[in-house]
């Protein structure tokens, strides 16, 4: 029968069918999947065949793993050389982002929206904790939409005190699955629990001495929404992992970058010292945000060089 996984804890996973029926799942047999090293060959979204095993009630065997039609990963913590697929057969990505308590660097925002335009996964941009924002954090704000707005970025403001924006980002969540990631402390775990105010899941206040939020995730993980969505929480994201990637892709996944891309002169362009490179052209003319582009440039600065 057909389920869908919706956590996964090492080698057993909670599945669950159309029909309601959740199962412990297993895997008998080895699968090798869209031909990545994973830690992890099966993941929370996955849909898969099970079939239940005889006299034990909610135990069931994982047969088949369908074909993703996405997926997002990263490096795994223990194995540099492998992959942890994150979630699959996502319709959107949702960032929650703050400019306080902790601050999201805008570098941080776009390794993210780069990872998640890698794996064809369209992303949303939500900053968190207005009610704490100043005339600085408005003006960074303010600033940050417009870039992201140019761009093709959906962005949203919210505040779980105050409430501004959560209707509308209901709305956005509404028949899809929606992958949440970003740093740790940045307000994910409290938006879902007003989402989902039965889960109870647990916050932690931001590190004094770090700045940074303290994990409270350790397993994605999968919930059905009262309004017809599912929502994926992930362990808190400090940083992407891009590494396997070519360093000659990466301006492809700056979506307004791509749009000039056929214009450079030479087609291995990396768009930093070249001679008729049309992307500097249309930073040099306001076309492209000089922000986006020292990220682009930061990031190709932490890529290893490719080998050829």
């Amino acid at each position: 029968m057909l389920a869908r996984i919706y956590k996964s804890t090492g080698s057993w996973y909670i599945a669950k069918t159309e029909t309601g029926d959740v199962y412990n799942a297993r895997i008998k047999g080895v699968f090798k999947i869209d031909e990545i090293t994973s830690t992890n060959p099966v993941a929370v979204g996955d849909l898969v065949e099970i079939e239940p095993e005889d006299g034990t009630g909610s135990n069931a065997v994982i047969n088949e793993i369908y074909e993703r039609k996405n997926y997002i990963t990263r490096s795994s913590p223990r194995h540099k050389k492998q992959h942890h697929i994150i979630a699959s057969n996502l319709d959107q990505a949702l960032m929650i982002a703050t400019l306080k308590e902790p601050k999201t660097s805008q570098g941080f925002i776009d390794r993210c929206l780069v990872a998640a335009e890698a794996y064809h996964i369209p992303s949303v941009i939500i900053f968190n904790k207005t009610d704490l924002y100043k005339k600085k954090e408005w003006e960074i704000f303010e600033k940050l939409q417009l870039i992201y707005n140019d761009i093709g970025y959906p962005v949203h403001k919210i505040s779980m005190k105050t409430f501004e924006g959560l209707d509308a980002v209901k709305k956005l969540l509404q028949h899809k699955i929606t992958l949440f990631y970003g740093h740790s402390g940045t307000g994910k775990s409290t938006f879902i629990n007003y989402l989902l105010p039965a889960l109870d899941l647990r916050t932690k206040e931001v590190s004094s001495w770090s700045g940074k939020g303290m994990h409270t995730t350790t397993f994605a993980e999968m919930f059905d929404l009262s309004f017809e969505g599912k929502i994926i929480d992930t362990p808190g994201i400090r940083e992407f992992a891009l590494d396997d990637m070519d360093r000659n892709e990466l301006s492809h996944y700056f979506p307004e970058m791509r749009n000039v891309l056929q214009n450079c002169k030479f087609n291995n362009c990396l768009h930093i010292e070249e001679p008729g490179c049309a992307v500097k052209q249309a930073v040099e003319e306001g076309k492209i945000y000089m922000e986006r582009y020292i990220s682009y440039y930061n990031i190709l600065q932490s890529m290893p060089e490719n080998d050829y």
